[in-house]
């Protein structure tokens, strides 16, 4: 069995307009969100086993947010999940070392959104920012997550949590 969390990084800022897209940090929402989703998360008594995030630094920026929940993660960075297609997706999760039953990516849309409606029969209309779509899978090999059936486990997001 194993487990895919696909987690669009938080809210971001565009307050500098010379800054790179990929150099964007998180804003104050986003850096309320993050250790939030991260706790809720939590909450649900799930385990996560490997972190991986895009290099981008919003992305990379809410991943330590959850590692800081999930100290027992193994983080490892993925360049291919900046401005990722559904492919690329395809591709990092199919390359996942099998000694890691439950994975969380850390990604960006709208890659990310085309993504998720593609794994199963729940589709959304968009992953917003520190959304979670998270999947479970009757495999014992990444290789096979392609392929393989998957079944809809929770689609969970910073709205659904009023606390700001």
């Amino acid at each position: 069995m194993k487990e895919l969390f696909v987690i669009r990084h938080a809210k971001s800022s565009w307050a500098d307009a010379l800054q790179s897209d990929f150099d964007r940090p998180l804003n104050d929402r986003g850096k309320k969100d993050a250790p939030l989703m991260a706790t809720e998360l939590r909450n649900k008594n799930i385990s996560i086993d490997l972190f991986l995030t895009s290099d981008a630094k919003r992305a990379a920026s809410t991943c330590h947010y959850f590692a800081n929940e999930f100290t027992q993660a193994k983080i490892l960075i993925e360049p291919k999940l900046y401005q990722a297609t559904t492919k690329a997706f395809y591709e990092v999760v199919q390359n996942i070392d099998n000694q890691f039953n439950s994975v969380a990516l850390f990604s960006h849309n709208t890659g990310l959104t085309d993504f998720v409606n593609d794994l199963c029969n729940v589709h959304v209309d968009i992953v917003p920012t520190c959304g979670i779509y998270a999947v479970k899978m009757a495999i014992d090999d990444w290789k096979g997550f392609k392929k393989g059936k998957k079944a809809f486990w929770f689609f969970d997001y910073p709205k659904n949590h009023l606390i700001r």
